[in-house]
């Protein structure tokens, strides 16, 4: 296998199951899933379909109850919560609908967060945060708080947050959910750039012209994957 088709996300028979009240709610029902390192795929489904789940287990933030997750071959279920916070440090990336941007910080302190919690030093930190923000058009909007920015601009912001590690993953939760229909546009521009330099993408949506700018459309349906197509 090449580095470019190497398995980024391999799951085999995945499943998520959660107790209410004594009854198992069974939110992923045995998930079989190859996401090969640079593809750019979106996951979509109606409300109780399994997506959020599946993101949460994708992005380390909930573990299979049973199967098998790879993460650039390690093995996820295996991992403890410290070496799971680890592993989303440094190989994911988040963007989310709400932004999800510290209210007081400037939008230059808001994306080098993620390198202080990896012990990044103070002056490579602002170097990497300035670039990550002149990646998605933001060079001259580094000092403003996030109340001084438009809904675009804030999800630009959150945007270069999840990059400024470089994560080989980037994650995006309804990413344009907040936003009118002209800037939605401009926010899927930088996840098309992402992915035609190699980042692995994958967007959790139900909107159907937002799913079109992926390259695969993975379908799911009572936490089953129920199709799996090409698209674009």
């Amino acid at each position: 296998m090449t580095e470019a088709s190497r398995a980024m996300i391999d799951l085999a028979g995945v499943e998520r199951v959660y107790h209410k009240g004594g009854t198992a709610v069974r939110a992923l029902d045995r998930i079989d899933l190859t996401v090969d390192a640079g593809e750019y795929i979106a996951i979509m489904g109606s409300s109780g379909s399994g997506k959020s789940t599946l993101m949460n287990v994708l992005g380390c933030l909930d573990t299979p109850t049973g199967g098998e997750y790879r993460l650039d071959g390690l093995a996820v279920q295996t991992l403890d919560d410290d070496a799971l916070a680890a592993v989303r440090n440094k190989k994911i990336g988040f963007v989310f609908q709400s932004f999800n941007l510290l209210p007081r910080n400037d939008a230059l302190s808001n994306v080098a967060l993620p390198l202080l919690y990896a012990q990044v030093t103070r002056e490579d930190r602002q170097e990497r945060a300035r670039r990550a923000l002149q990646r998605v058009g933001l060079g001259d909007r580094m000092d403003h708080r996030p109340s001084e920015l438009s809904g675009g601009q804030c999800q630009r912001v959150a945007i270069a947050r999840a990059l400024v590690n470089e994560p080989a993953i980037l994650l995006a939760d309804e990413p344009t959910g907040n936003l009118d229909s002209r800037t939605s546009e401009e926010i899927m521009e930088i996840f098309d750039q992402l992915s035609r330099v190699g980042t692995t993408v994958i967007l959790v949506t139900h909107e159907p012209d937002i799913a079109e700018h992926a390259r695969r459309a993975v379908v799911l349906r009572d936490g089953r994957v129920v199709e799996d197509r090409r698209v674009g």
